[in-house]
């Protein structure tokens, strides 16, 4: 997944409304961490309920795919606007073949798709590390479960 353009919605308290953004996705030489708009996130490994990636600084699982090129993104019980990057146009219009941005896309500028200083930290941990820090920072059920295994 190096350097695609990515739609990506929190899933996390947002149902199917969530914030979703599209963006130029950057990834990890083993493609095992994904990062987009300053987030580094890790796969559930399909044991997500709703979501297929979470957030490796806040545990917030997002649904993270390819673009579709009929503009319906959203899950179809959710709804709302989607951010664009500014840096994401120009590709967004040629991969849908669309003359210019649909009505519930909001450009903007996102933050970088790269790994940064903290996300270097969280991925290179010991498993105890990280274990550790997990069964203190995040709340005891099945995502925290899921999230503990990492």
């Amino acid at each position: 997944m190096k350097n695609r353009l990515i739609y990506v919605e929190l899933k996390s308290g947002g149902a199917d409304c969530g914030l979703a953004w599209i963006g130029i996705a950057g990834a990890s030489k083993t493609g095992a961490t994904v990062y987009s708009n300053g987030k580094a996130f890790k796969s559930l490994k399909g044991s997500g309920i709703g979501a297929n990636y979470f957030d490796i600084e806040t545990g917030e699982e997002y649904w993270i795919s390819g673009i579709k090129k009929n503009n319906q993104d959203r899950h179809w019980a959710g709804g709302g606007d989607i951010l664009i990057d500014q840096t994401a146009i120009k590709t967004y219009l040629e991969e849908t073949g669309f003359r210019s941005l649909p009505s519930n896309l909001i450009p903007t500028t996102l933050a970088l798709s790269k790994q940064q200083s903290q996300h270097s930290r969280l991925e290179h941990r010991s498993h105890g590390e990280r274990s550790k820090e997990y069964q203190d920072t995040i709340a005891w059920g099945r995502s925290g479960a899921i999230k503990r295994k990492i």
